[in-house]
């Protein structure tokens, strides 16, 4: 592998709970004024991590038999559309995110900088809008030239995950056919992505999905951490540095 595609939520950071509560925030009394079963934390998992932020709003909604109007991107957090709703819960993201602040998860940093040092180039692919300011926030962001979030998603026209296409504008834009990279990813839609995609290793990092269903969606790979995978970039980079043996070599 000489490019590795990292998710960020749950993958490099542990926004992925910010997230979570979140949306619990905006679904449980959405879900009880609506008279809908309850909102439960199997809901992220099923229904909305990994999607765009409107995308996870919808699937939630369609999950409980629940229509109401689109709205427009400009919708205020107040309006009950579905783009009133995105917002509000963008609104109780970044509330948390300025109030408690984030830092990387150790074990990825520690992988994230080993795979550098081997001379991989890396990418960071979200489904989320505040990628840029969860990397800035976590102290990371000076390691990633390549950021595709759902902002170049929306403003490109790019589909989301569960399509492939955002990971392969990243590795479009690290000048690597896709073969050569790697999808780390801890999500439903962003496995079935790296799985549709013709690339060159899926790994899953199981963060609650669970092992099983990571492996039935098509990861290659998983990992409770990414640290688990050092001693394999060790080997790549000692295996690169070693002399082409001739048939003169001796075996």
């Amino acid at each position: 592998m000489r490019g590795w595609l990292f998710d960020l939520d749950g993958v490099l950071t542990p926004t992925a709970i910010v997230h979570m509560h979140a949306w619990s925030r905006l679904f449980t009394p959405f879900l009880e004024q609506h008279g809908a079963a309850p909102y439960v934390e199997g809901d992220y998992f099923a229904y909305i991590d990994g999607k765009p932020r409107y995308d996870g709003v919808r699937s939630l909604l369609e999950s409980r038999g629940i229509r109401i109007p689109e709205g427009e991107v400009t919708d205020g957090p107040d309006l009950e559309t579905v783009h009133g709703l995105g917002n509000r819960k963008n609104d109780a993201f970044n509330q948390t995110l300025a109030d408690e602040g984030v830092a990387a998860y150790p074990a990825s940093v520690a992988f994230l900088d080993a795979v550098i040092a081997s001379g991989c180039r890396v990418a960071v692919v979200s489904s989320s809008k505040n990628a840029p300011s969860v990397l800035a926030a976590a102290g990371i962001d000076d390691r990633f030239e390549v950021v595709v979030d759902g902002l170049v998603a929306a403003r490109d026209g790019i589909p989301g995950k569960p399509a492939p296409d955002t990971f392969e504008h990243a590795a479009a834009l690290l000048g690597l056919p896709t073969m050569a990279c790697a999808v780390v990813e801890d999500a439903e839609s962003g496995i079935r992505a790296g799985a549709t995609g013709d690339f060159g290793l899926v790994v899953g990092v199981d963060r609650g999905v669970g092992r099983g269903a990571l492996r039935e969606l098509g990861a290659d790979v998983i990992v409770d951490e990414l640290d688990e995978l050092l001693p394999a970039v060790r080997r790549a980079a000692e295996a690169s540095d070693s002399p082409t043996r001739t048939r003169e070599d001796p075996a």
